[in-house]
């Protein structure tokens, strides 16, 4: 269960096997269903989840009461409320696993043991913010910059193996239009291609 993420941090930095095994030890495996919440809005976020195995998405809810997907996350990805997780505030956020998904669990106390033990952690967490920030500036540009047809090929470019595993009317909220508008593109796209 813990290779996927031992080889995610030592991609981030040279670690040895000692430091390694502080990290394992402080991880708590935890197995979600599909449609399982885990982090509801109000809730204070104490987690920061490796994904093993599986899909999970990131969502609010709307002053209409619709679904906004923020974020989908998948292998090899972390998942959790950031601000919530570090400010120790409410969470806006629902977290919801997609598939049966296998994750790897860090609270707030664990970390900073961990960062407390083996201080050369801080590296790996910053590259973690760093990617996690790096990806929603570029979802931002696209929602900002692009057409809804241009959003919807980067999407499938970008993320083929998560259209693969998302319902169409997820991705559509992903990508910040409705499922019928999302089927117009699509059919547009496929004609073309034609």
């Amino acid at each position: 269960m813990f290779t996927s993420i031992n080889d995610y941090v030592n991609r981030c930095g040279a670690f040895s096997p000692e430091d390694i095994a502080v990290f394992n030890s402080l991880l708590k495996p935890k197995s979600i269903k599909k449609k399982q919440l885990l982090l509801r809005e109000g809730e204070i976020c104490d987690f920061e989840a490796y994904i093993v195995k599986g899909c999970l998405r990131t969502f609010y809810i709307d002053e209409n009461g619709s679904e906004v997907i923020l974020q989908f996350s998948v292998e090899d990805w972390w998942v959790g409320d950031i601000g919530s997780f570090h400010e120790r505030t409410p969470t806006l956020l629902y977290v919801e696993a997609m598939e049966d998904s296998d994750l790897l669990m860090l609270n707030p106390a664990r970390k900073e043991e961990l960062l407390a033990r083996v201080p050369q952690f801080e590296r790996v967490f910053r590259l973690m913010i760093q990617r996690h920030l790096s990806a929603l500036e570029h979802r931002l540009i696209r929602t900002i910059a692009k057409t809804a047809e241009e959003r919807y090929v980067e999407f499938i470019k970008q993320y083929p193996k998560i259209a693969l595993r998302v319902p169409q009317h997820y991705i559509a909220s992903y990508l910040g239009m409705t499922p019928e508008f999302l089927s117009k593109v699509r059919r547009r796209l496929a004609t073309r291609r034609d």
